[in-house]
Order: C-alpha cells, then structure tokens, then sequence
C-alpha cells in the first residue's frame, strides 16, 4: 500500500472557518431617498413627512435594507431617523450607506457574536474564494477576533494558504 493516497489535511489539526457558511439569508434593498427631495436636493420637511407617510413599507418585509441619496443634499440626521422607525419593525436591519456598507454592518453583527472557542490553540484557515459577497472588511474583523486565540491564521484554502500570522 505504499501508493495509497493520504489526505493529509483531513488528519491534520487545521480548523477551517469560512465566512461563507454565515452569510445571512434575505433580500438586500436600497431605499434611494433623491426623489423624495425637491429636484433632489432639498428637503422640505412637510412633503418628506408625507413620502414616508405614503411610502410602501412592506416591499421591505424581512429585508435588510440600506438608505441611500444618490445626490449630492445634505440631509439631516432627523431624516433618516424618521425612515428608520418605518423600517423597524417590517425590515430585519437597516442601515446608512451603500450595499457594501449594509454586508459590512451584517457580518459586524455576526462576527461580534461568534463563538470562537474550537479554534483556541490552533492553526486556522480563513477560507477564501466565496461565492457569496462577503465582505473584505468581514475578513480583517475575524483576523481581529482570533489573533488573541489562534496558533497560526492563513487565509485561502489548505492547498493553497497563505500564511498571514504565527503566535510565538
């Protein structure tokens, strides 16, 4: 049996993390407030009162949802308040930004939430190549949490890691 084919990294002790398996189910929306501003610059408080009055808020019902204004207005804080508490109880969260900014806030969530305790003393492999859009920031945030209790951290996959940290 000296052909017989090992998979070493099945025996090793290496602990794979992929951020992938966290990714939360759920449409993502963009609420574009620009028309809901005189020519897209000016909010007048009565007719902004009366878009979000008027506005169909269920479209967004167990979505997560990001408030943007594609023009250049200044809008102020009172605004996207007043959008936030339509949102509250149909959205699952909403936030300030963009897409990006929403998926960032999302594994923010996740990330100060996970129980990281099975990876405690050992090498770990932050798996790379995700189909789903994880975020950059999502990877820098998990380096963070498991530096303090991790071995080693590599990113990519077992076959093809790069090495990124070594505890001494």
């Amino acid at each position: 049996m000296e052909n017989e084919i090992i998979n070493r990294v099945a025996n090793s002790k290496l602990a794979v993390l992929d951020l992938e398996d966290y990714y939360p189910k759920g449409p993502r929306m963009l609420l574009d407030i620009k028309d809901w501003l005189m020519e897209g610059i000016v909010l007048r408080e009565k007719d902004f009162r009366e878009y979000v009055k008027n506005h169909d808020w269920q479209q967004y019902q167990d979505a997560y949802v990001t408030i943007h204004c594609s023009t250049d207005a200044i809008v102020p804080a009172w605004a996207y308040m007043l959008i936030t508490i339509s949102l509250e109880s149909i959205a699952k969260k909403s936030i300030l930004g963009d897409l990006d900014m929403l998926e960032t806030a999302l594994y923010q969530d996740i990330i100060s939430n996970l129980d990281i305790s099975e990876y405690q003393d050992k090498p770990v492999i932050v798996k790379g190549c995700a189909k789903k859009p994880v975020p950059v920031n999502a990877y820098l945030m998990i380096t963070e949490k498991l530096k303090p209790i991790a071995k080693s951290i590599m990113f990519g996959e077992a076959c093809s890691s790069v090495p990124l940290f070594k505890r001494k």
